[in-house]
């Protein structure tokens, strides 16, 4: 006696996409998902934040954001706040940039949802180019302080600290007033509270150095030009150098020290150290004062420091 075989199961239900099968967009809507993609790449990058701690703060997967980051996920407008939140900015500006005349059109928009009273101040205060968050400009009020600025291995701590030597004032390394202030690393302080939070702890100490000291050279992290008010803050209130070198400079620089963790698990540490470079190089750009110390020996770069400390403090 022989069995026929069963028949084959079908199912009434409709065939589901694999769980992580690329999405089709339209043309014009890839463009944009790719611009939303490279801005919240420049942002995480000019922060200096690893693409696995933003995803912990965004409550997203590293691999999604990963996907949103090259353009091919369509993230909800919750995702996108969310990411914004973690990095600590607003939502506008993980978003694509526009033209000067749809610039114009929400500038507009925006400030009619101001009482009329407040619309001329607000435009007084955002023509001093450094954000509406402080008093009028008073260049007394950077007194003989100089603050450094610029990536990892510029030369901020040792130009820095033999520069405050020859001035006979303070050197102040500000993420060293922030792990005091806080009991915990600055790596500690960014996984455990966020951005938003180191960024206040470091407008926090900024301003009691200030306070505490008419002079004072003050070194600072490589990603505080990531925070507008903290950027205008150094802007008013210390003479800004921006002490900058090669990608190439920087990296041999960081090795040299003994500090591997540029290279660890990261073959394309080199790329990155490029793209982060041009993420902050507008901002950066701001200071007072820039010097570059590409292939130059330490004491070259240290009479040039003390040269446009000089020019700067006599006001040329």
């Amino acid at each position: 006696m022989t069995t026929e075989p069963a028949p084959p199961y079908i199912s009434n239900r409709a065939l589901r996409r694999p769980r992580h099968a690329r999405e089709n967009f339209r043309a014009e809507n890839t463009l944009l998902l790719q611009e939303v993609g490279r801005a919240v790449r420049m942002e995480r990058l000019k922060r200096g934040m690893t693409r696995k701690l933003l995803a912990k703060h965004a409550a997203t997967s590293e691999r999604y954001l990963a996907q949103v980051e090259l353009g091919n996920a369509n993230p909800s407008l919750l995702v996108l706040d969310s990411i914004a939140r973690a990095l600590g900015a607003d939502l506008f500006d993980i978003l694509p940039p526009v033209g000067p005349e749809e610039a114009r059109r929400r500038a507009f928009a925006h400030l009619r949802q101001l009482p009329a009273s407040e619309v001329r101040n607000w435009l007084q205060m955002f023509s001093r180019n450094v954000g509406p968050f402080l008093p009028p400009i008073d260049t007394n009020q950077r007194g003989r302080r100089l603050a450094l600025i610029g990536l990892r291995g510029a030369g901020k701590s040792t130009l820095g600290g033999m520069l405050a030597q020859r001035l006979g004032c303070p050197f102040v390394e500000l993420d060293k007033v922030v792990e005091q202030n806080h009991g915990a690393s600055v790596a500690t302080l960014f996984d455990v509270y966020g951005q938003a939070t180191f960024r206040r702890y470091e407008r926090d100490a900024l301003s009691h150095v200030v306070a505490a000291n008419s002079g004072a050279v003050i070194a600072t992290a490589g990603s505080v030009v990531a925070d507008a008010q903290t950027l205008a803050q150094l802007l008013e209130q210390t003479y800004v150098i921006w002490l900058k070198a090669t990608p190439d400079e920087h990296m041999r620089r960081v090795l040299a020290q003994g500090d591997l963790r540029p290279m660890a698990h990261n073959p394309d540490a080199m790329n990155d150290l490029v793209a982060i470079l041009k993420a902050r190089a507008v901002d950066y750009g701001r200071a007072h004062a820039q010097l570059d110390t590409s292939g130059k020996s330490v004491e070259a770069c240290f009479n040039e420091l003390a040269a446009i400390t000089e020019r700067l403090f006599a006001g040329a």
